[in-house]
């Protein structure tokens, strides 16, 4: 019997930042306003993105690196 692989679960924080970014990209305030959805810093928003290969663009304040 093969037994498959069970697909990894998904965050919330990672659904809506999936949600959100479009062709890959993400800009600052959608960051910032998930960071404030799920009530959680930009870094920790940041990271998640990174984590995710996107992108954040038109960020002028420096939050997200």
């Amino acid at each position: 019997m093969k037994v498959s692989a069970i697909p990894p679960i998904m965050s919330d924080i990672e659904y809506e930042i999936l949600r959100t970014a479009k062709d890959g990209d993400i800009n600052c305030t959608q960051a910032l306003a998930i960071a404030k959805k799920f009530d959680i810093s930009p870094k920790e928003v940041g990271a998640e993105i990174d984590k995710l290969g996107i992108k954040i663009h038109n960020c002028q304040l420096g939050c997200f690196e």
